[in-house]
Formats: C-alpha cells, structure tokens, sequence
C-alpha cells in the first residue's frame, strides 16, 4: 500500500512522515512525500520518495494518486492570511486542488482513505460560547471559505462512495518550531518560541483572546488516529473537530512565565494588528469535544505540558 502526504516539506508534513515510519502504526510500502518544492525524508528510508509536484498543474493530481494508494493526508494549503491577501492563489491551491485530488482518487483509488485538514477558520459570526461538531459554518475569511467548501466537497464524494473521506478540522497549533509564517495564527507559536531563544517577539491581539490550541505531537497522532479509524463509525458526517484546549493569551503568557521565569515573559510586547485580529477573533475559542474523544481522538493536557514539549523535541533537539 502507498500513504502519500501532500504538503511533505512543510513542518507538519515531515512530522507526520516520521511519525509513520518509526511508529509503524500504518502499514505501508511507500511513502510519497509531495510539495511544491522538493520535500527530503525526515528519516533515511528505503520506502519514502520525495516529489516536487505542483497540485494546481493540469495532471498533476492523477499522476500522485494511483491505484494503490492507500491513504492520502492532503496537508498543502495557503495559509490564512496569505490566503486572504491573495485570493486567487487560496482558491487554486486550498479548494481547486482539493477537487482535482478527488477526482483523481475517485477514478483512480476509489477506496483510498482521503484525510484533508481543515481549520477552525470555517466558523464566524454569531457562535455559540462552546461549538460543537452540528455548529453551521460562517467564515470571515477567505482561507475559511476555502476550507468549508472543501469539506461539503469531500462529504459528498464520501456520500456517493467515491472515496473514503475523513475531514479533520485542526485547532491552531502551538508551539511551532522554525520561523513566522503568513498565517493570521503565527502569533500562538511566535510569543512562545522567540522568548524561549532569546528573541522578543509582539503579540497582534488582545492578551484576552480565547484561543482552542493542540500541540503539534497531538495533531500529529490524530492524523494517524483518523486514518485507522473504520469509516462506519464517523456516521453522516466525516467532518471531526479535533479535540484542543481553550486558552486566552494572557493564560499562554502566564504558562510561558512559568515555564521560563520572568525575563523570558518580558520579552514579548503587544501591538495591535486589527488585520490579523479581525480574522483570528472570529474564530471560536472553545469546543463540545465529546465526539471527538468518543472516537479515540487525543487532546493535551494543559499549556504548560505543551511547552514542556516544544522544548524537550525541538528546543533540545536543535540544541543537538
């Protein structure tokens, strides 16, 4: 069987490679790393190839899918502001591409496991104080537009037994290790990752923002999870809200100061970006988890545990 992961360069791409070819919790005999640019191996293997694929070229998608795969984790995506500052760029490579890797799957592999990572950014508006998996979507950005799009898409195709659709709609994740990226996000991981390394970093929003976080290890788990899961139990609807926790700013920051002392808490300021506040605040800070977790789901403990992991797996790790 080949597992492919769409995306394979970017952060949580080559997690979730690594995490599938040490934990062996998938059985596979190739795994294709994709991604616009030349993806390597997290681990020398002799079972993964690296692809540079662009997915918004005609063909493209038919030449990854074949009949032999398995499970395809559709990871690639513009991200939320950057999706928002370009419009046609977010609609061809989060919703187009989507399509097109369907109907590839559809003719191609019509049993392959399809695993698309969705966001919290498909909700908006008037919200509930806690969401649940029944909530109707309203985005106010076009990456959540995109995203929701993607969704009734792939639930048809799942309806209709074209594939073997699992929608995972991901919490925001922190902390991520790297550089800042275009996503509105960017600020969950950057106000903890630059003071821990001696940087200062500004936070864009009000230190009372409720923000529903995962670690990476914990998202990484639940794709595996979702992709071992027998398609009978998600019922009607293939789309899950990942289970994370509900955390304001100030809570992050608070769990940051213990975590590293006061010098490290000082080095984070706060400088109102009403641009990356507008789209992040209408998102919801808090879930009903409770389908989530009756499927097997996993979910952190509590902010001070995923700090303590950022920096034991990647803090110390690039220390190495």
């Amino acid at each position: 069987m080949k597992v492919i992961i769409t995306g394979g360069a970017g952060f949580l791409g080559q997690r979730l490679a690594a995490a599938l070819l040490q934990e062996q919790t998938l059985p596979f005999n190739e795994l294709v790393l994709a991604d616009i640019q030349q993806p390597q191996s997290p681990i020398d293997d002799p079972r993964v190839r690296c692809v540079a694929l662009d997915l918004t070229e005609a063909g493209a998608a038919n030449r990854l899918i074949t009949s032999d795969c398995g499970v395809l984790f559709h990871l690639a995506a513009i991200v939320s502001s950057h999706a928002e500052s370009d419009f046609d760029l977010g609609m061809r490579v989060n919703f187009d591409a989507t399509q097109q890797l369907l109907e590839a799957a559809r003719h191609n592999a019509p049993a392959m496991k399809f695993i698309f990572t969705s966001s919290l950014a498909v909700f908006g508006g008037a919200l509930p104080a806690v969401v649940t998996d029944q909530c109707a979507v309203q985005p106010q950005s076009s990456y959540g537009a995109q995203k929701a799009m993607s969704e009734l898409l792939i639930n048809d195709y799942a309806r209709k037994g074209y594939v073997d659709g699992r929608v995972l709609r991901l919490p925001t994740i922190s902390v991520r290790p790297g550089k800042p990226n275009k996503a509105a996000s960017s600020f969950a991981s950057g106000i903890i990752r630059e003071p821990l390394q001696g940087e200062t970093s500004v936070c864009p929003v009000s230190p009372e923002l409720a923000l529903w976080v995962s670690s990476p290890s914990t998202v990484v788990r639940n794709f595996i999870h979702a992709a071992t899961l027998p398609a009978q139990q998600f019922g009607q609807s293939r789309v899950v809200n990942l289970p994370g926790i509900s955390v304001t700013v100030a809570e992050m920051l608070a769990a940051l100061r213990a975590v590293g002392g006061e010098e490290v808490h000082a080095r984070v300021s706060f400088a109102p970006d009403e641009s990356i506040n507008r789209i992040v605040a209408s998102w919801p800070g808090k879930f009903d988890i409770q389908r989530a977790l009756g499927l097997g789901f996993n979910v952190d403990h509590d902010f001070e545990q995923i700090i303590h992991a950022f920096i034991r797996d990647d803090m110390q790790q690039a220390g190495n």
